[in-house]
């Protein structure tokens, strides 16, 4: 198979979708693999890494989609990318559909078949490809929000560990899984006084038990959320519903509630946020103001540490990638059940259920689209 990755256009987007240690691997497979030149630079990776790897350095986007049989990415195509796509062939990336028709629609009109990071499954229940990711953007977000929560940005001014004599600050994560884990140990780490809010007791036994009162844990009803959100000088939005839009948590009448200056960090805004007032930041101008609410909402959050993001997002989806490569998609999805999850839009058919809620759109079954 010929696998092409080009260098990733969306704004301060400086991941790769695939490291030269995932080339040298495709390569030795018997894979033919085509790398954008300059495609890994803003993850420290040079093209002369690539081609020390056996790949091939393609000048422009155009050729690499031209040659390509699968294209291998980190965000999801933009308007440019998704023209080059054809019928036929797969594309491997994160897609976040939910929010976004006009991606939809257009991946719909490609006839190509696309496979999201973001719904491939383990046998846990877990989202393998989407993991590294959280767990980059649950460590980071407690570190911006405390950027965000300085005083010549907007925020109270409030340090987040405090200081001898000086309360810390109160922080607030919504959802207990992944990023919400990750987030409410940094900011634990850094000193400030967290709760983990979530709605599985399951999960919650398991928190208070792994972590000895490290940080609190609270069941997360709606009447329970304002409260605790009234006190907090950071509220971290971390709740996921794997592929779907993510539940609003807080409205935009409840922000007056809040203290003044506080920072929301919206960790699900690639699910299109869930906070009511978020909207797409970029790291170039990440943070802004709604009735006093500074709200931190940048959709690629692991960009901001590329080279980190980039490696455990290629040692995550190299095997997939490679199945994906040997066996063929069909078979490789057939082969694979949680692969087959990832499954997201085939010839011109949606087959995601949560997708099709969304954006009320018919679905096909992944199953039913095998046979197509």
């Amino acid at each position: 198979m010929k696998i092409g990755c080009p260098t990733e256009i969306k704004p301060q987007e400086f991941r790769v979708g695939i490291t030269p240690n995932a080339a040298q691997e495709a390569v030795a497979h018997g894979h033919t693999v085509l790398i954008q030149a300059g495609a890994g630079v803003g993850a420290g990776f040079e093209d002369t890494a690539y081609t020390a790897a056996g790949a091939q350095i393609l000048g422009t986007a155009k050729e690499v989609f031209a040659a390509a049989d699968m294209i291998v990415k980190v965000k999801e195509p933009q308007a440019v990318e998704r023209k080059m796509l054809r019928e036929g062939q797969v594309l491997f990336t994160y897609l976040h559909l939910a929010p976004d028709p006009d991606q939809t629609h257009d991946l719909l009109a490609s006839g190509a078949t696309c496979i999201a990071y973001e719904t491939v499954t383990d046998r846990m229940g877990g989202l393998p490809l989407l993991a590294p990711m959280s767990e980059v953007a649950g460590r980071l977000a407690p570190q911006v929000g405390a950027w965000t929560l300085q005083k010549a940005n907007g925020g109270r001014g409030v340090l987040l560990g405090g200081v001898p004599g000086v309360s810390p600050a109160r922080v607030v994560v919504i959802g207990g899984g992944v990023v919400g884990t990750h987030a409410a140990r940094v900011a634990a780490g850094m000193g400030a006084d967290v709760t983990v809010l979530d709605r599985s007791l399951p999960r919650m036994r398991y928190l208070d038990d792994t972590f000895a009162g490290v940080f609190k844990t609270s069941y997360a009803s709606a009447g329970n959320t304002i409260e605790l959100a009234r006190s907090a000088d950071m509220i971290i939005g971390a709740v996921l519903v794997p592929g779907a839009a993510a539940p609003k948590l807080l409205s935009r009448a409840q922000l007056s509630e809040l203290k003044p200056g506080a920072a929301l960090v919206d960790v699900a805004i690639d699910q299109g946020g869930c906070f009511e007032t978020s909207k797409a930041t970029t790291h170039q101008d990440p943070i802004y103001d709604v009735d006093g609410i500074m709200h931190y909402c940048v959709a690629n959050m692991p960009g901001a540490v590329a080279r980190t993001s980039t490696i455990a997002l290629g040692n995550a989806t190299m095997p997939f990638m490679l199945a994906l490569a040997d066996k063929g998609w069909k078979q490789a999805c057939a082969d694979d059940p949680h692969l087959l999850a990832g499954l997201n839009v085939h010839a011109g058919k949606l087959t995601y259920a949560a997708v099709g809620e969304a954006l009320g759109l018919a679905v096909t079954t992944p199953e039913d689209a095998l046979k197509l």
